[in-house]
């Protein structure tokens, strides 16, 4: 085979071991590939983004990277996209919440819904990114009327679910029954939070 041939034939074809085995070519073999696909899944508790901060060291012929978690300055965090409504248990826990509430002179929200009911499951991921947007101002709670007492249910006059009321010194402000789309209904919850200002 003469070196024209030898040119286009595939390198692990006319060679014994593969070229990066070769201790001439091994210097100028180009450094491995990184995987820049994104991945899809969120990152976990306890992961770090490398881009953050890496420190690149060859020592010895191999190659070490290393990552530290750099902590965020306060100009840089971010405000919380959702925040979980707190679930109220019992008729002891309302009225102690309802207290703070009025002791610090500030108004929550409150969802009464139930573990069968689909529009109260649908619903409660809208209400717990309206949450993060009036984070921390405003605390939102939500009620499954199932693990309550039935005379608490009645106390706050629910007769539908969902519904999301507004309590305000210790009193039910406003409130809006949910049986339609969900954008509409937390664009009604906004603007009973607003009204109430």
């Amino acid at each position: 085979m003469s070196d024209a041939h030898l040119a286009a034939v595939p390198l692990h074809l006319h060679y014994p071991a593969f070229p990066r085995h070769h201790a001439a070519l091994r210097s100028c073999l180009p450094l491995p590939r990184l995987n820049r696909k994104k991945s899809l899944s969120p990152p976990s508790i306890g992961t770090i983004s490398l881009s953050r901060a890496v420190s690149f060291a060859a020592a010895g012929g191999t190659t070490a990277w290393s990552a530290k978690e750099v902590a965020p300055s306060p100009e840089e965090e971010e405000p919380p996209t959702s925040v979980a409504l707190e679930p109220i248990v019992s008729e002891e826990h309302f009225d102690r919440i309802i207290a703070e509430a009025h002791q610090l002179e500030e108004p929550i929200v409150v969802l009464w819904m139930a573990s069968w009911c689909r529009k109260c499951i649908y619903l409660k991921p809208k209400l717990e990114k309206l949450a993060a947007e009036y984070y921390p101002s405003i605390r939102f709670y939500c009620i499954d009327v199932n693990t309550v007492p039935h005379r608490l249910v009645n106390r706050a006059g629910i007769t539908k679910m969902p519904t999301i009321q507004l309590w305000r010194d210790s009193q039910n402000q406003a409130g809006v029954i949910a049986g339609y789309k969900a954008w509409m209904v937390v664009d009604d919850v906004r603007k009973m939070i607003d009204n109430e200002d």
